[in-house]
């Protein structure tokens, strides 16, 4: 694949901002400010700051001030070397935010980190086919990448060092159903090297581990469709430094384990593993013999060739060399103080670092971020000051496991626990076409409100929502269970409500070479009117969570979700000696309790109406609502997974269940022959606690 990466648009191709929506732009900056000296005038005293809630027009100012172009332009500077985290041109991303944040005079500052990062320095691959009498090399670099290409060499960060020897053999996506799958065909995969395919719900961590606990010796990765890329990526368990587990690695005094520490070492695989391309993929699957594939495995790309999963005869010798060593990252912030209540935040968010140039993942969203920054600015110029504080966050070091925004969030866990409103995040704001969602479901109304307010990138006579409504063929919105963004710290570790946003399922140059602007401007949005729609849902959701004098949170659907979950369980308990009334009846205290503060919100704005309602009275209502979600934490954590604290959502080992984690790993452990279900049943009360503590602290009531 040609791969010219630092070009400008093509000449065919226009960027512009709508001269109609600057016009209307203009407008109503015009009606605000004169609303403003009229306002001064009649009443000679200091003008109070203006909200979004108090005055709608800002709402029209925020949306009609987006610009494809200035997008554009920021992604175009954003991806013009590589900048994996922890390297010099990792630092000049980082002046080139800030710079534009204090541009557009935000109070911005720097937070400094120092963790264990994970470089490559050696890699390679041969095979010994049974045809040949020498060792063949394989390519496990990009086509057209030379030695001396400023983009790192596709390698898996904390693997560890090591040379393997073996035959090689398919394990498909290197779950325990595969394995068993294997072993019924009588193969034995110990002492072999292992080539698995990525997908099936299975992270790069748990496939490496899985395999060693199965005894292989390495492990190389292949992703299809990703025209002859190679797919970085990180094999760490859990988020965050591994040096500082539960605490934040700030630099200076601070305590930090050592690499030899059990606590440590978990989180490493215990054989090593390298990425390959899905081409040197087929030159070592097409050559295996043995037992023959399932109809299951049947690769898509490999259909007539894939036919036998060795082992051998053709022999892999592996080798790969790596370095861990302490690093600094750099988070970036940008504050815009409440007016009324500065002490509530709600914290918008994106990650900086790339694997390499980074145009979808992540600085689309980087892009969309300074945009919203940009466009934040512009309406405080015209007197607008939220109610509540608003952060926006330029995380590090996502690519290794979550570690700028898990660091911070240790760092600030008592004041996020006691303030934080929510965290809406945007990892690869523009992957391609077809809008994608994820939240907490108390977010669930507004988040359907805004999308209405947001005209559809791709068909102009129609809002976000109706195409995302009409062409959703699974449920509109996701939760958000999985580790996969720098939404896990907030949500699954201090119970902060979250939303995750982007546009297009998934994109072929995922952690490759290929992921630049030119891919970009070519294939993933052409003319950024997608990175306009995400910016703008992204934005307009922090200015209604800061502004709305009640917060827009809905615990019925909560509630709702939760009986669905429920459902779900029961259908896949059926005719196991274990009791779900404990859940169900929580759900009715919870439900309860969201109904009665539904009453309160209806009669609060009548009351508001009138002029009738006092800050406190609000600010404590407001309070209940921010604070219902913590509730679903418990302190023991998830069993095995202790820092992962929410036990609606939440990561389980291998099962797909999506929700209530400790009980999928129970259901899990009891299907492998440990036939618990004194466990599962505990695990199950466990979740009914939580929501009893969620029900508990929306009613704002000590029993």
């Amino acid at each position: 694949m040609a791969h010219t990466l630092h070009t400008n648009l093509p000449k065919s191709t226009t960027i512009f901002t709508s001269p109609s929506c600057t016009f209307v732009f203009i407008i109503t900056l015009c009606i605000i400010s004169l609303y403003t000296l009229h306002h001064h005038h009649n009443h000679q005293a200091p003008a109070t700051p203006s909200t979004t809630a108090q005055h709608p027009p800002l709402i029209s100012a925020f949306l009609n001030s987006g610009s494809n172009y200035t997008i554009s332009n920021y992604l175009r500077h954003l991806t013009l070397h590589p900048h994996l985290a922890g390297t010099p041109p990792s630092s000049a991303v980082v002046d080139y935010v800030k710079t534009h944040f204090e541009s557009f005079h935000l109070q911005t500052h720097v937070t400094d980190y120092s963790v264990l990062l994970s470089y490559h320095l050696h890699s390679s691959l041969t095979a010994h086919f049974s045809n040949t009498t020498a060792a063949v090399p394989l390519p496990l670099t990009e086509p057209g990448l030379d030695s001396d290409s400023e983009v790192v060499k596709p390698y898996h960060a904390y693997s560890p060092s090591g040379s393997a020897y073996g035959k090689a053999v398919y394990v498909y996506h290197g779950r325990e159903e595969d394995y068993r799958a294997l072993a019924s065909a009588g193969v034995d995969v110990k002492g072999c090297v292992a080539v698995a395919k990525r997908g099936g719900g299975m992270s790069r961590n748990a496939v490496v581990a899985k395999a060693a606990e199965k005894g292989v010796l390495a492990v190389v990765m292949y992703t299809d469709n990703n025209g002859g890329g190679v797919e970085r990526g990180t094999v760490l368990d859990g988020v965050g430094d591994p040096m500082t587990p539960g605490w934040a690695a700030t630099g200076g005094d601070v305590e930090r384990l050592g690499v030899e520490d059990s606590e440590v070492l978990k989180r490493f695989p215990t054989v090593a593993s390298l990425p390959i391309s899905a081409e040197t993929a087929a030159l070592i699957l097409e050559s295996l013999e043995g037992a023959r594939v399932t109809h299951l495995w049947k690769d898509v790309d490999l259909v007539g060739k894939l036919d036998r999963v060795g082992p051998g005869p053709t022999f892999l010798n592996f080798t790969y060399q790596g370095e861990n060593k302490m690093a600094t990252i750099q988070n970036v912030f940008a504050v815009i103080r409440g007016s009324e209540e500065p002490d509530r935040f709600v914290v918008l968010g994106n990650h900086r670092d790339a694997w390499t140039y980074g145009a979808v993942d992540p600085n689309s969203g980087t892009a969309a971020l300074i945009d919203i920054a940009r466009r934040y600015s512009l309406m405080m110029r015209m007197g607008w000051s939220p109610q509540r504080t608003i952060f926006l966050c330029s995380w590090d070091a996502e690519e290794f496991g979550m570690i700028g925004s898990t660091e911070w969030v240790e760092q600030n866990l008592a004041n996020l626990g006691s303030k934080a409103v929510a965290y809406i995040n945007v990892d690869c704001a523009v992957q391609g076409p077809g809008f994608f969602a994820g939240t907490t479901p108390q977010l669930d109304d507004i988040l359907v409100e805004v999308t209405k307010k947001v005209t559809d990138p791709d068909f102009s006579d129609s809002t976000l929502f109706e195409k995302w409504r009409t062409s959703s063929e699974v449920p509109m919105i996701q939760r958000l269970s999985d580790v996969f963004s720098d939404f896990a710290p907030f949500l699954h570790h201090a119970g902060v409500p979250s939303i995750d946003l982007y546009y297009g399922k998934d994109f072929p140059v995922y952690h490759t070479a290929f992921d630049s602007y030119d891919w970009m401007v070519k294939y993933g949005d052409p003319f950024f009117h997608r990175h306009v729609a995400v910016a703008s849902v992204w934005g307009l959701l922090g200015l209604r969570l800061a502004d709305d004098p009640i917060i827009p949170f809905n615990y019925l659907s909560y509630a709702l979700q939760l009986q669905n979950h429920t459902d779900s369980l029961y259908k896949l308990l059926e005719g196991d000696d274990v009791s779900l009334h404990p859940i169900t009846s929580t759900i009715q205290e919870l439900e309860d309790a969201a109904k009665q503060v539904e009453d309160e919100i209806k009669k609060m704005r009548e009351e508001e109406s009138e002029g009738r309602v006092s800050v406190m009275k609000r600010r404590i209502l407001n309070d209940r609502l921010m604070l219902a979600e913590r509730g679903f934490l418990d302190s023991d954590g998830i069993k095995g997974r202790q820092w992962f604290k929410h036990l609606v959502y939440g990561p389980a080992s291998e099962s797909k269940l999506g929700f209530f984690p400790g009980v999928a790993d129970a259901i899990y452990e009891s299907k492998e022959g440990k036939k618990q279900q004194a466990m599962i049943q505990h695990e199950i009360w466990r979740v009914a606690r939580a929501i009893q503590r969620a029900a508990a602290a929306l009613k704002g009531q000590l029993n």
